[in-house]
């Protein structure tokens, strides 16, 4: 039995992600407001009453800026670290809040959601591996720099939302201040779409069958660009372009069944420039 995926919306306006077998399904972020996240399920023919649980990464407001209407109005646990939870500038209902651990799987009905840090400029910011029947579906967005963490957890997924935020010459002549262009390209950050490139043709599984790339810069970035990019390299794997105004399809992920990583890397670090698989591209 495999996973349906689809992305909701994916960009600085707002984040969410749907992963969901037969039964029961979670999203990842709320960052479109309730009543477009339900119009955007609706023409998808996909059904919040499925919804069982929504996984927070991280408290910026494209991410949780429907999660307070969403979660009341259908009775939805929210899965939020506590750091996140205070750093919240609106409160969840006390009721529906519940914690969750980096490697401890929290299981909604057949899935299993598994968080792991990375390296974004928040409080406690955290990525997500969903898993149901040996299919695992990575969430890969608002990283600085693929960290251990990041690079083991996508080398498990069969298909992964993977960012792509920025290309480094449209950042560089782009009429950003300073200060918001070395936050961008800082460790902290998010990643390029080479920083997003080399992670998936270095670590990319052979059994993995789709990559949606998200949270394109408005000002930064080009759809075009990044899919003949990506494209070029697939290797088999479809690339689908996720938009910050509108749903993807929903696609079906199933495959040979794969273990999710349950336990953090031995010596979790940063993986330097000097490491990285570079590709001479640009």
């Amino acid at each position: 039995m495999g996973l349906s995926i689809a992305s909701l919306a994916s960009g600085s306006n707002g984040n969410c992600y749907y992963v969901g077998n037969e039964k029961e399904a979670v999203l990842v972020d709320v960052g479109i407001s309730c009543r477009e996240t339900e119009r955007r399920m609706n023409r998808l023919g996909l059904s919040l009453e499925k919804v069982k649980a929504i996984f927070i990464s991280h408290e910026h407001s494209d991410h949780i800026k429907g999660l307070t209407v969403l979660a009341k109005k259908y009775r939805i646990p929210v899965y939020i670290t506590p750091a996140t939870l205070r750093g919240l500038r609106f409160g969840v209902e006390a009721q529906l809040v519940r914690s969750f651990q980096a490697y401890e799987p929290v299981d909604i009905g057949e899935l299993a959601i598994t968080g792991f840090p990375k390296l974004h400029d928040a409080a406690d910011p955290h990525s997500f591996v969903v898993s149901g029947g040996g299919i695992n579906i990575g969430v890969f967005t608002d990283i600085g720099t693929p960290c251990d963490h990041v690079i083991q957890n996508f080398r498990q997924c069969h298909a992964a939302f993977l960012e792509t935020n920025y290309d480094e010459e449209m950042l560089d002549r782009g009429y950003y201040p300073y200060h918001l262009k070395a936050r961008i390209k800082g460790n902290h950050g998010h990643l390029s779409n080479r920083q997003a490139l080399n992670l998936f043709t270095g670590y990319k599984p052979d059994f993995m069958s789709h990559v949606l790339l998200g949270h394109l810069s408005r000002d930064n970035n080009n759809p075009a660009l990044v899919k003949e990019l990506f494209s070029t390299h697939a290797g088999g794997t479809q690339v689908v372009v996720a938009s910050r105004f509108e749903e993807t399809p929903v696609y079906y992920i199933d495959g040979a069944p794969v273990s999710p990583i349950l336990a953090p890397p031995a010596k979790p670090k940063v993986i330097s420039p000097a490491e990285q698989l570079s590709l001479e591209l640009f």
